[in-house]
């Protein structure tokens, strides 16, 4: 996602970092750097020598009391792409909102639907989608799978082809959701049939929200595809969805700036949780290696089953954790997505994440599968009680064998279950106000070292 600019700003501070005095020479190649990496994630020429004019008039002319010259050209390149970015905004939604979302073929828009669906869900709201694609074939079976998915209710017509008419049929039910995610037909191209379709649906429904969908590999289109969509029907704001697969993604989101459109949220993923909030500020921090805390709470809330947890909570307290805990957070950490990633989010590591063998968190990656592989390969009595795999060893052997693993891999996750177990325990004794000084002292040998009275 915009690497080539990241690691372009990077370079930028580093040179500005090192350098004795912040001249005209310094400056030149620090801007000529950044220009060839923002026209690469195909950024409008004209945006580019605009912010290169401002970075040079700003960084050799402009002087700031107090703050040091290097710092200053830091902030200055930091604040100047944030505003060719543009405006993140946050959907705020209220009960019984209905919101509509716009865009045409393969922008991804009934995905984007379920992962809306899911997002809001997750954060306590009674959530259903409604299928008004009725042009697309398969359209409403791929809304019923994903909603099925998301864990949220569909509500489609496979038979009906007026959409008007869905609606209405299912008017009542749908009164009864918090908030209703409606998927509209598409075409190759905004034209007056599609135009007058989308007016009758917003006539008839009402929505809060007019929400238009586009793909980032669409690059500087995005702002044409705006500029029509605001002109036709009117939009609230854009999603930017597969913002991980392109190097034009540049030029979707700073297009999206130049029109006004605010952006709501952007695709990272494939995975039904991979939808982040647009927050220019952050965005520009992650590709500077500087991580992302609030996209990575996001990532954290949307993959977490808070439910699971609460049994979790209630069966440490019964002392009942077993191995099948231990095998539904590996479910909960699958779910996060790569390491690479949830890594590059976190403040201060994102920046070295580079300067680790990409081998070695595969590595990690892997281990973590082989012990769900292991688990799986488990008896109930094993997996309820992991203590008999200490009186009767034989079992170790078996279960490798039968998972693909190695012995040494079924001890490790033995031991990886004990100490999770005691720590698990004493957070629980914590909370509850009971702290064991001898399961401190026992914890910290564990972690290398004795604590000091």
């Amino acid at each position: 996602m915009l690497d080539k600019v990241g690691n372009a700003l990077k370079t930028g501070i580093r040179k500005i970092s090192n350098a004795i005095t912040i001249d005209k020479k310094l400056v030149d190649e620090i801007i000529k750097d950044l220009q060839r990496s923002l026209i690469e994630a195909d950024v409008n020429v004209e945006l580019v020598f605009e912010l290169s004019q401002k970075i040079r008039k700003l960084a050799l002319d402009e002087e700031i009391k107090g703050i040091e010259k290097k710092e200053q050209l830091v902030k200055l390149i930091h604040d100047q792409i944030e505003i060719l970015l543009g405006e993140g905004k946050e959907l705020k939604l209220n009960k019984k909102d209905k919101i509509l979302l716009l865009g045409l073929y393969g922008s991804g828009k009934t995905t984007t639907i379920s992962k809306l669906a899911f997002y809001y869900s997750k954060r306590g709201k009674k959530v259903a989608v409604l299928g008004l694609d009725t042009q697309r074939p398969a359209a409403m079976d791929q809304l019923e799978q994903m909603a099925t998915k998301a864990k949220v209710k569909s509500f489609i017509d496979k038979e009906e082809k007026d959409p008007l008419k869905i609606y209405q049929n299912y008017k009542k039910e749908l009164d009864k959701y918090d908030l209703v995610f409606v998927d509209t037909a598409g075409r190759d191209g905004l034209n007056k049939e599609l135009s007058k379709e989308i007016k009758n649906i917003v006539k008839k429904i009402k929505p809060s929200h007019k929400i238009l969908i586009m793909p980032a590999d669409i690059g500087q289109t995005a702002k044409t595809q705006a500029e029509e969509f605001q002109k036709a029907v009117g939009i609230d704001g854009v999603i930017i969805t597969r913002m991980d697969g392109t190097s034009k993604a540049g030029g979707a989101l700073t297009a999206c700036a130049e029109t006004k459109a605010p952006i709501y949220f952007i695709g990272v993923g494939e995975q039904i949780h991979e939808l982040e909030s647009f927050n220019p500020s952050s965005f520009v921090s992650r590709i500077l290696g500087m991580g992302d805390l609030n996209a990575l709470l996001e990532k954290v809330q949307s993959a977490t089953d808070e439910k699971q947890q609460e049994r979790i909570q209630n069966r440490l307290k019964e002392g009942k954790f077993t191995l099948m805990d231990v095998y539904n957070q590996l479910e909960q950490m699958n779910k996060l997505g790569s390491m690479d990633k949830i890594l590059r989010m976190v403040p201060g590591i994102g920046g070295a994440i580079d300067k680790i063998p990409k081998s070695e968190l595969e590595k990690q990656e892997r281990k973590m599968q082989h012990y769900k592989h292991a688990i799986s390969s488990m008896t109930t009595e094993e997996i309820e009680t992991p203590e008999i795999f200490d009186k009767e060893t034989s079992r170790i052997k078996r279960v490798a064998n039968g998972s693909g693993t190695t012995t040494s891999e079924i001890r490790e996750l033995l031991k990886q279950y004990k100490m999770l177990k005691e720590m698990m325990g004493m957070q629980q004794g914590m909370s509850e106000g009971n702290i064991d000084p001898k399961m401190i002292q026992k914890m910290a040998k564990k972690f290398g070292g004795k604590m000091r009275r």
